[in-house]
């Protein structure tokens, strides 16, 4: 799938948005943007809808062709594409503990198998532990190509509502449940439990965060089975736009507290339908809105999120801390030192395997059209 301004620009602003919100391991980055960086968390729903429609899009439209599931390519690319900078990163946070952000991490086996955010003791071992989304979408990549070929065989509107409905209410009543029966008896008690109890009851396990991905998978579903409808829901990009602010703004407003009852139960989906509607706009805008730079970082997105806590800690330990560095100027040390670690991981580890996927890609598709002319 080509690269869209539109989504690029979305992709950028959504890790810059992650990234002023781990800005608190080391006590932020100014009061200025105090009120924004708390509510940098939602850049990873933004990732999680962004990641939901592409990766929908990429299985569901040749599924609609009636082309059989290419599940051994679909997870190939996806290893080739997820794991070298995941490991890389990963080798890091074992081998080398002065250069984590917190002192204690989870055992290495529960990265591996991607079961961090179902496992997590999140009030010892906080290093790495926005490996959780990573985890969510490990999940997804598993489950998902196997749901979309069975929703597919025999396309029914009314399965496929009932089965999305199905995953938003369950999340619902996970949320709630852990909510009423986990959180609330700890309330009113001093200390971390009340935080950790939503940690990892509410925020970090799957299957109380798929809201996102559903409503990605919901906009690449409409444009494969009803093409004529997101034409000309597309002609409209500006009503989009406007509800999109609308029930974001509605979202913002009920996350004012964010562990309270009404926020965990029904925030998620909220917020996962405003932003599938900003995707929804912003997949059309004409290549004249593309904004330097956003592009960049929307390539090496993947290796800023997985980096930047190892940066920001370094820059903190190394140059912020010693010198006495403060205002605009830490500001800009940690901007150049997270950009800087990012991009060598892009670079140095990331680039070279996706190129070695390209071209596994070429040898295929160059076996394949000779026997489909021989036939």
């Amino acid at each position: 799938m080509q690269r869209l301004p539109g989504l690029d620009l979305l992709r950028a602003w959504a890790i810059v948005w992650a990234m002023l919100f781990h800005s608190y391991i080391v006590g932020g980055i100014g009061e200025q943007v105090a009120w924004l960086a708390n509510y940098g968390w939602m850049g990873v729903d933004l990732f999680f809808v962004l990641s939901g429609y592409l990766i929908g899009y990429q299985l569901l439209a040749p599924l609609g062709r009636g082309e059989p599931l290419a599940w051994r390519d679909f997870y190939r690319r996806r290893a080739f594409r997820i794991l070298p900078a995941f490991l890389a990163v990963l080798a890091v946070y074992v081998a080398w503990p002065a250069a984590r952000e917190a002192p204690g991490l989870q055992p290495a086996w529960q990265f591996l198998s991607f079961t961090l955010n179902l496992l997590i003791d999140y009030q010892h071992n906080q290093a790495f532990s926005h490996a959780w989304s990573l985890c969510v979408e490990e999940h997804f990549y598993l489950v998902f190509p196997w749901l979309a070929w069975w929703l597919m065989r025999r396309p029914s509107p009314r399965r496929a509502l009932a089965v999305g409905l199905g995953v938003v209410s369950f999340g619902m009543i996970v949320r709630g449940y852990v909510w009423l029966h986990d959180m609330a008896p700890v309330r009113e008690m001093a200390g971390p439990a009340f935080g950790l109890r939503f940690v990892e009851g509410i925020y970090y396990p799957t299957w109380a965060r798929l809201d996102g991905l559903l409503a990605g998978v919901a906009l690449a579903a409409l444009r494969v089975r009803r093409p004529q409808a997101w034409m000309r829901w597309q002609t409209h990009r500006g009503r989009l736009l406007v509800a999109a602010t609308g029930l974001f703004a509605l979202a913002l407003w009920l996350f004012r507290d964010r562990l309270g009852f009404w926020p965990s139960v029904l925030g998620y989906p909220l917020l996962s339908l405003a932003l599938a509607l900003g995707v929804m706009a912003a997949i059309g805008l004409p290549a004249r809105w593309q904004v330097p730079g956003a592009g960049w970082l929307a390539r090496i997105s993947y290796s800023l999120y997985l980096s930047h806590k190892l940066a920001l800690h370094a820059v903190a330990t190394w140059l912020v801390q010693p010198w006495q560095v403060h205002g605009l100027a830490a500001f800009a040390l940690y901007a150049l030192g997270v950009l800087a670690v990012g991009a060598t991981l892009h670079y140095a580890v990331e680039q070279p395997f996706l190129r070695w996927r390209d071209r596994i890609d070429t040898r295929q598709l160059a076996q394949v059209a000779p026997a489909a002319v021989a036939s």
